[in-house]
C-alpha cells in the first residue's frame, strides 16, 4: 500500500507521536520512512554590532544550531528505532513549512504524509491555521493527522 512515508518533526511531544505513529506504520507495511525537520531561515541568530551574539562567530552560531537540529532529528531517529524502522533523516531550512513539505514529499516520491495536529477548532483553528490544515489543504498526497 504505502512504500515512503515522510513524517515532518519539530521535537515537539505532538510531532514525536507521529513520529511514533508513522514508524509502526512503516513498520508493519514495510515502508520506507524520512524523518523531515524545517527551521525557517528567520530562526537563525543574526548578528547586531554590540549585540551578544556580535562576540561570537557567525560559524560558532551555525555550528550550535546544527546541534540543536541534529538531536532533535537524533530523538526522532531514536523513537523510529524503538518501533523497529531504520528511518532516514532530512533537514531543510525554508520559508513556508507546509510548502517544503509538499515539496520534498514530491521530491522523494513519498506516498503518505504523516503530521501532528493540534486539533484546534472554532475561532482559533479559524486563525491559526496549523501546518498540517495547510498541508491538508494544498497536497494530493494522503495525510494522515495524529493528535
Amino acid at each position: 500500500m504505502f512504500k515512503n512515508i515522510l513524517v515532518p518533526t519539530d521535537g515537539s511531544d505532538f510531532s514525536n507521536k507521529a513520529v511514533a505513529t508513522a514508524a509502526r506504520l512503516a513498520q508493519s507495511l514495510q515502508a520506507k520512512l524520512l524523518l523531515l525537520h524545517i527551521r525557517s531561515p528567520i530562526e537563525t541568530p543574526h548578528h547586531v554590532e554590540g549585540g551578544a551574539l556580535s562576540n561570537l562567530g557567525g560559524e560558532v552560531v551555525m555550528q550550535e544550531i546544527e546541534a540543536e537540529e541534529r538531536q532533535l532529528l537524533d530523538a526522532a531517529l531514536a523513537i523510529a528505532a524503538a518501533e523497529g524502522v531504520k528511518a532516514e533523516t532530512a533537514f531543510v531550512a525554508a520559508y513556508a513549512v507546509h510548502e517544503t513539505v509538499i515539496r520534498i514529499a514530491g521530491e522523494q516520491h513519498c506516498d503518505l504524509i504523516v503530521m501532528a495536529s493540534h486539533g484546534r477548532r472554532g475561532i482559533s483553528g479559524l486563525f491559526m491555521a496549523s501546518e498540517t490544515q495547510k498541508v491538508l489543504n494544498h497536497t494530493t498526497i494522503p495525510v494522515l493527522t495524529v493528535r
